[in-house]
């Protein structure tokens, strides 16, 4: 294992808890705790706690920040009231996508920026480059992160906590204390149901972790990093190196809603972005349904009716909640199916279907 791999504030709970760990974007994650199919499922019938504590957080400050972020991202911060939050992302010039993050609002002058792990370090360069106007810190190592995921989730929090967070909107936040201790709680996750993000001190992420964790008889589970992929894959959430990339804009990703091409003024990526919006993307990402039990993996190349490749898989799994094998792939954009794809050597067929492949509001 890496020798410059970082714990969590949370491995010792981990470990108590029997987790297998891995290392991840140079983290020491849980990856399971036993079976990541039923952590899957008590996400999407009750609740259970991650460990996020590995996200890279980055606040931009000052009377200019709100202006500095538009012109860094492709989002419209300054349009953001106090206490909301939006997803957007970080492009290169060339509309390739440098990072998916999420922006909140938590007061007139300050910006918290959610960066993906992996990623953390460079989105910090480009936002002390991009944000010259404002002061820029990383505020990672000073911030924990605990996640309560789930139908449940709002009435268990609301147990442990001093607002009324069954009344809050979703992506919202506010200041507030769990288990007695100072938060910033927000209704956003990355599993496709209801659910919350708490932000502390790292030293007072385990007494969160311990209060969720006793909010009902017999405990509220934990959920790893295998639960939480198949649980984004579900909802067909991007994950950052297999539906995006610097190879990739939000078009192709169907994301662009995210690029803001109406804001007033500049912002990096805007000349290819808009470009790209006007030439259509040149590759559709589609969601298969297997037709066997063998799954699509990440990588595995996508095969017209004639046997050809048309595209690859980006992302692909078991679900738990379908009992079939699901994945997302990119194609070429006038590719028509039926498709199937090369499983090791063999052509299984796979059906296209909208995305998400899940959806709680219906």
């Amino acid at each position: 294992m890496n020798s410059t791999v970082r714990d969590t504030p949370l491995r010792s709970v981990h470990e108590r808890l029997g987790a297998s760990m891995t290392d991840f974007a140079g983290w020491l994650m849980p990856l399971r705790y036993g079976s990541e199919t039923a952590e899957h499922n008590a996400v999407r019938t009750s609740a259970a706690l991650f460990d996020l504590c590995h996200m890279g957080e980055i606040a931009v400050t000052g009377p200019e920040a709100g202006a500095a972020l538009d012109y860094a991202v492709t989002g419209w911060p300054s349009q953001l009231a106090v206490g909301r939050a939006r997803y957007t992302m970080l492009c290169a010039p060339d509309g390739g996508v440098i990072d998916d993050l999420i922006i909140y609002r938590q007061a007139a002058e300050r910006f918290l920026v959610v960066a993906n792990a992996s990623n953390t370090a460079v989105v910090l360069a480009e936002l002390q480059s991009r944000c010259a106007r404002a002061e820029v810190a990383d505020e990672t190592a000073a911030t924990g992160l605990v996640s309560i995921q789930g139908p449940n989730g709002s009435e268990l929090l609301s147990t442990v906590t001093d607002i009324p967070v069954a009344d809050m909107k979703y992506y919202a936040g506010a200041y507030g204390k769990v288990a007695g201790r100072a938060a910033w709680i927000a209704r956003t996750g990355y599993t496709g149901e209801d659910g919350f993000e708490i932000f502390s001190a790292p030293e007072d992420c385990e007494p969160i972790w311990n209060a969720l964790s006793a909010t009902v008889s017999g405990g509220v589970p934990p959920a790893g990093l295998a639960a939480r992929d198949t649980l984004r894959l579900e909802a067909g959430m991007p994950l950052y190196g297999n539906e995006l990339g610097l190879d990739t804009t939000p078009y192709e990703a169907g994301l662009g809603r995210v690029v803001r091409l109406d804001k007033p003024d500049d912002f990096v990526g805007r000349d290819a972005l808009a470009a790209r919006a006007a030439e259509g993307p040149r590759r559709t990402l589609i969601g298969l349904i297997g037709g066997s039990r063998r799954v699509p993996r990440h990588g595995y190349a996508v095969l017209s009716s004639s046997g050809n490749p048309v595209g690859t898989v980006t992302s692909g799994a078991p679900s738990p909640t379908l009992g079939k094998p699901i994945a997302m792939a990119y194609v070429e954009k006038d590719a028509a199916g039926p498709f199937a794809v090369d499983v090791r050597g063999k052509a299984e067929p796979a059906e296209v279907t909208e995305l998400p492949f899940y959806d709680r509001r219906k």
